[in-house]
This record gives structure tokens, C-alpha cells and sequence, in this order.
């Protein structure tokens, strides 16, 4: 899974980053993304715990920090290389930070 991410120091040449439909094409197109959306703001976020048998709902995000996920795209990689490839070409790898982490099956 990829996870867009952004940053509080982007690159310094915001002309440099890709275009994102442009990327989002050729991966499509070459069976590298499976899935992937933007998300609302984090002040579109609920948090959802349970303490004590008791729902506890939290407007807002998890956490309070200065970089959000955007986004997230599925991808189907050979292996972590091509997985870095494929990140490295997105323009959140410019305006902010890309996270790769593969699935963790439940055995």
C-alpha cells in the first residue's frame, strides 16, 4: 500500500513534480495500481474507540500532527524495488512524502 503523504518541507521546485492523471495512466496502464483515492481533510475525520464497553466518537484525526495522508493507492509490485520506482514518479515524492508498506496477511 502507498500512502501520499504531505510535508512540511516539500521540494523547493514545485515545477519538477509529475503530473498526477499523467501518473496515475501509466500505472493504471501498466497494472501497477489497483485502487486509489484522495481523502477528506482531516477535519472530515472521526476517531472510533471502545473503552470499557462504552463507544467513545472523537471529531478530527487520531493524532495532531502537521502532515496528513492525502491519499492512498494499492499497488501490485514485483517487489519493493519496483514498488520505490513506481513512488518515486508520484508528485507527493515532490510536494510531500511517500510511505510504501506491504500487507501483513492474517495467518
Amino acid at each position: 500500500m502507498m500512502f501520499a503523504c504531505t510535508d512540511t518541507e516539500p521540494d523547493a521546485d514545485p515545477t519538477a513534480a509529475p503530473d498526477i492523471e499523467r501518473w496515475v495512466a501509466e500505472r493504471d496502464a501498466a497494472g501497477q495500481r489497483l485502487l486509489g483515492e484522495r481523502l477528506a481533510p482531516p477535519s472530515a475525520a472521526t476517531t472510533v474507540r471502545v473503552r470499557n464497553g462504552e463507544l467513545l466518537l472523537t471529531d478530527g484525526p487520531f493524532t495532531e500532527t502537521k502532515e496528513v495522508i492525502a491519499g492512498f493507492d494499492i499497488l501490485e509490485c514485483a517487489d519493493l524495488d519496483e514498488a520505490i520506482e513506481v513512488a518515486r514518479a508520484h508528485p507527493m515524492a515532490y510536494a510531500g512524502r511517500i510511505e510504501l508498506r506491504p500487507f501483513d496477511p492474517i495467518s
